[in-house]
């Protein structure tokens, strides 16, 4: 769980850098939404993996 939770950390992150940097102009909208469902993925994945980890 926590080799998906960094990917979509990473995924967010560019996502942030499209979105939040202005780079793409029509883009920018679709990549703001990336990187919130990314975030969201991210942390679900996260604490997953840490729930999962506490088990025998």
């Amino acid at each position: 769980m926590l080799s998906w939770a960094i990917t979509f950390l990473v995924v967010a992150l560019i996502a942030a850098v499209l979105g939040f940097g202005a780079l793409a102009g029509t883009a920018m909208e679709i990549a703001k939404i990336i990187f919130v469902v990314a975030i969201i993925l991210f942390l679900i994945s996260a604490i997953t993996g840490v729930v999962r980890r506490g088990r025998p």
